[in-house]
Parts: structure tokens; sequence; C-alpha cells
């Protein structure tokens, strides 16, 4: 029976666990599987704080850079990975740490969801012309005619939710609250899981403002200029596009908004993000929550508890 263990490093964006999880391989023979929606498509380095060409050829990463801007990848894809990718790294007598922020990918493999089916890209392309043809609007009428329950829960305003909610059902023909209301299949892997909560919101607001001048700096733009360029199918309603700083940058190519919008829209944009993850991170029952901005060396305090997690029943593998 392969090896099940892996530690979980998560937090809001900017709170440093990329940092904490390359310093931890300073010390141990770990191999990171990244737990982020938007470091999986190719060609999206800047606005996605993807980490280094150094820092990947320091430490091996998984999960980052596997897809196009033009194809979807879910939480069913990301747990189904992850699974495979820890008992490789144990049989690489090597140690997993999953490290990110994506709370929804976190849930699906920590608690077990239900096997909603994969992403149809050809269904999903019909429901986004059905949208720009006839309205949003028709879409959350399809969704109270095929799954009642489910449109009753969201917001009409919703759009990934509706069309994801339409999608489940034209490809199954079951509606997505039957599927949720089915048992939880779970997985067997054995986490031992970190949250870096901030609690100074104003620091983690500074390093988020820091982070977005600096992606501007490096290109941003540009690079957004390019994926358009590379991705002539490329528009703004694909999930890669609705990523955090990339849906802000399209507008202002469009000229729908200023430089300076632009920014201040994408910094609030963050900002709205990291409540969200951090929303999550404080109802997660974790093994060890920390406040990077108060903790005297994260590094240092993290590492006991991640060599105890790995040597509890087996020898820890050597650096070599």
């Amino acid at each position: 029976m392969s090896d099940s263990r892996a530690v979980a490093i998560l937090g809001p964006t900017a709170s440093g666990k990329t940092r904490l999880a390359l310093e931890l391989a300073n010390h141990l023979p770990i191999e990171i599987i990244s737990l982020d929606s938007a470091l999986v498509y190719q060609d999206m380095n800047i606005g996605t704080a993807k980490p280094s060409q150094a820092e990947m050829a320091s430490v091996p990463h998984h999960l980052i850079d596997i897809i196009s801007p033009l194809t979807v990848y879910c939480a069913a894809d990301f747990v189904q990975d992850t699974v495979r990718l820890v008992a490789e790294i144990h049989a690489r007598n090597r140690l997993p740490v999953i490290v990110g922020g994506t709370m929804m990918y976190y849930q699906a493999l920590s608690q077990g969801f239900n096997q909603l089916p994969s992403a149809n890209t050809d269904i999903r392309a019909q429901l986004a012309q059905d949208k720009a043809e006839h309205g949003l609007a028709s879409l959350y009428q399809r969704l109270q005619d095929a799954d009642p329950i489910t449109a009753a829960r969201l917001s009409p305003n919703d759009s990934q939710r509706i069309e994801r909610a339409l999608e489940v059902y034209l490809i199954s023909g079951k509606p997505m609250s039957q599927w949720l209301s089915q048992d939880n299949d779970t997985h067997a892997l054995n986490l031992h899981t970190i949250t870096l909560i901030p609690e100074e919101r104003a620091r983690l607001h500074q390093s988020i403002a820091q982070r977005f001048d600096t992606m501007l700096q490096d290109g941003f733009v540009q690079e957004v200029q390019a994926l358009q360029q590379k991705y002539p199918d490329l528009h703004s309603d694909l999930p890669s596009m609705r990523c955090v700083g990339y849906r802000q940058v399209w507008d202002y190519l469009q000229g729908a908004v200023n430089a300076e919008q632009m920014r201040e829209l994408g910094i609030i944009a963050t900002r709205q993000l990291a409540k969200r993850q951090l929303t999550w991170l404080r109802k997660i029952p974790a093994d060890q929550s920390l406040d990077p901005y108060q903790c005297q060396d994260l590094t240092q305090t993290v590492l006991p508890e991640v060599v105890h997690h790995f040597t509890n029943t087996h020898k820890l593998p050597s650096m070599g």
C-alpha cells in the first residue's frame, strides 16, 4: 500500500506560502504540488505570481504549466492528479507538500467531494454562446426549469456557477442538486494542514498592492497582450481570464478603464480574493495555524511538526 501522507500549506494571496515551502526544502527532500487554480495555465506567469525558473529548478514543482488558457481544469481534475502525485513522490522516497490558496481544491481533497462530471469544453462553449445571444437571465431560467433546488441557492447574477450547474445537467441528465445529495467520495490522503492567517489586515493589503505594482512593472499588461495574440480564441469569460488581475488588464486593453483604474480595480479584486480565502481558512480545522507576520521564524516553527508527520511510522528519506 502506498504512503498517503502529505503536508498542506494554505494561506491567502501574498502571505508567503511559497517562500515557506521553499525554505522547508532546504531541510527536507520535498516536492511541491501547487494548489492554485491559476498556476495550471501555460504562458500566464507574471499575473499569477508563478514561481521563478530558478525556484522550480531548485525544488520539483507539480501542477504548474499543465494546460493552455483555453482549457478548463476543475477540482475533480486536481484531486485525481494530486492523489496520483502523492503516491509517485513517496515512491521516489521524497515528501509531498501541497501549497496554495484555492480553497475549493483543498476542500475537495480533504473532505471528499461528489463525483460531479468533469468539464466539457463543447458544452461550455455552447453555454457561453447562448449567454452572449440571449443573456444570463435566459440561462438562469433554464436552470430553474432543470434544477430548481440549485437555482434557488444561486444568485441570478452568478454566471460561473449557473453555467457549471447547467453543464452538469447537460452532460449527465441529472441535476447538480441530485449529485450533491449523494454521499461524498472521500480520499485517503493523510494530511497535516498548516494555515497562514495574517491578522494585520493593513499589512496584507500593503503586500498585495506592492505585488500588483511589481507585476505591472514586470510586464503584466504585455503578458495579456501576448496571450491575446497567441490564443485568438481567448475571451474574457474563460476561467483563465477570470483569474484576479487578468480580467482587469483585459478591460484596460479593451479601453473600458484607464491605467490608473485598472491598477486600483486589480488591487481591490486581489484584496477581495484574500478576504474570501481568509474566511475559508478560519473555518479549516488546521493542525497548525500561524500568523506569518507575528511568527519569529516560520520555518523552524513548522519544521518539527512536518518531520513528525512524515516520520510517525516511517524513516525520513535522506536529502541525497
